[in-house]
């Protein structure tokens, strides 16, 4: 019994190691694995298996397993304005105090996609999808800025997606 303990736990470790702060860093073949899916978020696990020498069975759990450690999301990107969304901005906001619970806030915003602590000009970086410019002054207006600690904003606001990929590949 001690040796299967032992068999399991090393199986988990090849799969996944983790860091000193407890992130997990995916080893040479799963980050394969997410090269695979970085090129096609549909190809069938076993044209994975195949490209990375794994069974369809393995491919399968360790996608579930770099999914249930958040390293990895599979998801459908689109272009907002293609979906009804007319404005986006990229906002910096300057923090009095804990900028971390500013971030907080601000992730629990469905119109923010996404946020970012920041060494700079701003504390934090939050990109803002809004279905047009009423909808983008009453987020920045009436929510972003009433948030106790938020000193100043900075709003971006984008006049055409040129790109946007989640192509960067593994190290």
């Amino acid at each position: 019994m001690q040796s299967e303990v032992v068999a399991s736990r090393s199986a988990e470790q090849r799969d996944s190691r983790e860091s000193r702060n407890g992130t997990p860093h995916p080893d040479a073949v799963s980050l394969a694995i997410i090269e695979q899916l970085q090129e096609d978020g549909r190809r069938p696990y076993a044209a994975i298996g195949k490209a990375v020498g794994l069974s369809e069975a393995a491919v399968r759990q360790r996608v579930q397993k770099l999914l249930d450690q958040g390293v990895m999301q599979i998801v459908a990107v689109t272009d907002p304005l293609t979906v009804g969304f007319r404005r986006q901005a990229m906002v910096g906001v300057n923090v009095m105090g804990d900028v971390e619970s500013i971030a907080e806030a601000l992730t629990d915003m469905a119109e923010v996609e996404y946020v970012v602590m920041t060494a700079g000009s701003f504390d934090i970086l939050a990109e803002i999808v809004c279905e047009d410019d009423d909808h983008l002054l009453d987020v920045i207006n009436k929510r972003i800025r009433a948030l106790p600690g938020v000193r100043s904003t900075e709003s971006f606001v984008y006049l055409k997606l040129k790109k946007q990929t989640y192509m960067w590949g593994t190290r």
